[in-house]
């Protein structure tokens, strides 16, 4: 049985189960994502049971997620982190993407555990996620130098209140394939595989026109209007589009060079989901969002089923791709009333990213407004051996 400390955290509208490096290394999980760390995190999370209840997983993707935080050697960064999605209903680990709102926890935890000195009256943590290189800042109000244990921010989609986090993007473009769009062209055309494509069960003829971008996560935006959906939909009704979406998610792939025809399918990366112009609609805790309050609608996939929200990369790399001239986003976007501001319409309400450009017209950063709390510290009981539900 090992015994491994842990935190969990939230931040935005993720849980992730924070461990620092030291930690696993003294309980002798010494091997990297595809080898022994695998195994054990597999194990603490149920990961093999779909309820996940023999195990600290929370049995959705927005709750089966784990962090593994260590001090930087690089100059500048404070902290480096490592974000694992951790299957459900299988023992597989996705450690392919970056997530931003595990992001916003990490900075907080670095604080909490003296990885990051506090200073009055905020501080700025620096991080980098290793999975993909790209580099973040967590700023945090610490009044006084002391890091606060609750605050008062919320996020769309949870009506909880915690400590107000500002979590910057660096340079977000092209940090997996060298560009923020991957193919040179604002508009891509992908075909997916026979079947039911649109919404309501007819095919488009000549494929789905598509924005392919890479910053904070690559990511396929599709036409809304190509699908028959208008990413209005209530989360229920966006599941119809499952199917669909996970094979545009693997054309996609193909097209930007994430993967090879043989190579083993990925559910995290790109990320997938559509995007259309504002209209009014209902989010899911009930408030009633005007066309006029946001600039552009989105929905998009987790893993196998639709996001309550937004992944933050998902913002970050459409928010990028408003700002890129003859992108599906930028048309949808060319009327905002504030050009460096995006305004996004999800399930859970709208998402703002304020973007900061170069002198050249190049996003230098993108900043998103959230919220973290420390939920429990614990001694997480991991069997040695991965063990099947009955």
């Amino acid at each position: 049985m090992l015994r491994l400390p842990a935190t969990l955290m939230r931040g935005g509208t993720s849980k992730c189960w924070v461990f620092d490096a030291d930690d696993l290394r003294a309980a002798g999980v010494t091997g990297g994502p595809d080898g022994r760390l695998d195994a054990v995190l597999a194990s603490a999370f149920g990961a093999t049971d779909p309820r996940q209840i023999d195990g600290v997983g929370g049995a959705t993707s927005t709750t089966s997620k784990a962090v593994i935080v260590r001090p930087s050697a690089e100059p500048g960064i404070d902290v480096d982190y490592l974000f694992a999605q951790v299957g459900i209903g299988t023992a597989g680990v996705e450690w392919a993407s970056n997530c931003g709102n595990c992001a916003t926890a990490v900075g907080l935890y670095a604080l909490r555990t003296g990885l990051a000195k506090p200073v009055h009256p905020t501080t700025t943590v620096e991080m980098r996620n290793e999975n993909t290189g790209v580099r973040l800042s967590a700023t945090v109000p610490t009044p006084g130098g002391v890091v606060p244990e609750l605050g008062e921010a919320t996020v769309p989609g949870s009506r909880a209140l915690g400590v107000p986090v500002a979590l910057g993007f660096r340079d977000p473009a092209g940090a997996t394939t060298g560009a923020l769009l991957p193919t040179g062209n604002g508009v891509d055309r992908l075909r997916t595989a026979d079947g039911a494509d649109r919404a309501d069960g007819s095919h488009p003829a000549y494929g789905v026109d598509v924005t392919l971008v890479d910053a904070g996560a690559p990511a396929v935006l599709a036409d809304a209007a190509a699908l028959g959906s208008d990413a209005l939909e209530t989360v229920d009704a966006f599941s119809a589009l499952v199917p669909t979406l996970t094979r545009l998610r693997r054309a996609a792939a193909l097209r930007m060079g994430l993967a090879a025809p043989h190579d083993p399918v990925s559910h995290s990366v790109p990320k997938v989901g559509v995007v259309a112009p504002a209209g009014d609609y209902v989010t899911s805790l009930g408030e009633r969002i005007a066309a006029a309050d946001y600039d552009i609608a989105v929905r998009m996939l987790s893993m196998h089923a639709p996001h309550p929200a937004i992944g933050l990369t998902s913002a970050v790399a459409i928010a990028s791709a408003a700002l890129s001239p003859d992108t599906i986003l930028a048309k949808l976007a060319e009327n905002r009333p504030v050009a460096t501001l995006l305004r996004l319409g999800t399930p859970a309400g709208i998402i703002t990213a304020d973007v900061s450009l170069d002198d050249t017209g190049a996003v230098r950063a993108v900043t998103l407004h959230r919220a973290a709390r420390a939920i429990a510290t614990a001694e997480l009981l991991v069997p040695a051996l991965l063990q099947e539900s009955v």
